[in-house]
């Protein structure tokens, strides 16, 4: 799966010297957390997002008043605030790169650029988005959690097993993450409720001591 797969296509967007009060109500609006900064030729320049605006208001709202502050964020342009260094992403980009790309660089969007021009924006809602997807979770069907052995052909053998006992697999899921070395924890979703738990259980129970759930 790609970025193109799952960006947001239609992107509201500011212009440079477009008024931080305006992007401000852009963002209430629309219920968007960030806003690419544009040309007229969609060129991208800078990305202003929540955080950028939040970060901005408070040493102002120190020393003024509200009605000061509000004249302040009338007169004050997108450019002067705005990041422009920006991190962006490509549509052939696989998603998970930009899903650790955000991580690593903890930002929270992407502008999405093609040929040089905006063609998107992906967001950390849309990265829940896919892994709501590829989970299966939707889909209802029973969860098999194991802790297995790190090696070759042990994510086949829960697979096996879970076909064995009649059901259909909807995702197969893999982490080190919190596992000893050595090992691995892996995820199994099957759809829908056919299937032989019993079969299963003592199947997992016989290779693997018991340890694992079932959801």
């Amino acid at each position: 799966m790609f970025v193109s797969d799952w960006m947001t296509r239609k992107v509201f967007t500011v212009t440079q010297d477009d008024s931080i009060s305006t992007a401000i109500k852009l963002l209430k609006e629309k219920k968007i957390k960030h806003l690419p900064v544009v040309k007229k030729d969609n060129g991208l320049v800078g990305i202003l997002s929540d955080r950028d605006i939040k970060e901005y208001t408070p040493s102002k709202a120190s020393t003024f008043d509200i009605h000061e502050l509000n004249y302040i964020l009338f007169t004050t342009k997108v450019k002067e605030i705005m990041i422009k260094n920006v991190i962006t992403a490509y549509p052939e980009m696989p998603i998970e790169e930009a899903a650790m790309l955000m991580l690593d660089k903890n930002i929270g969007g992407l502008p999405v650029v093609d040929k040089g021009k905006l063609a998107g924006i992906i967001s950390d809602k849309d990265i829940f988005r896919v892994l709501v997807d590829i989970t299966g979770v939707r889909h209802g069907g029973n969860r098999f959690y194991l802790t297995i052995t790190d090696k070759l052909g042990a994510t086949k053998d829960v697979i096996d097993i879970v076909r064995d006992n009649g059901f259909t697999i909807d995702s197969v899921l893999t982490t080190y993450e919190g596992a000893k070395k050595g090992f691995k924890r892996v995820v199994v979703r099957t759809k829908g409720k056919e299937g032989n738990i019993a079969g299963a259980k003592k199947a997992f129970t016989e290779k693997y001591g018991g340890l694992f759930f079932l959801f």
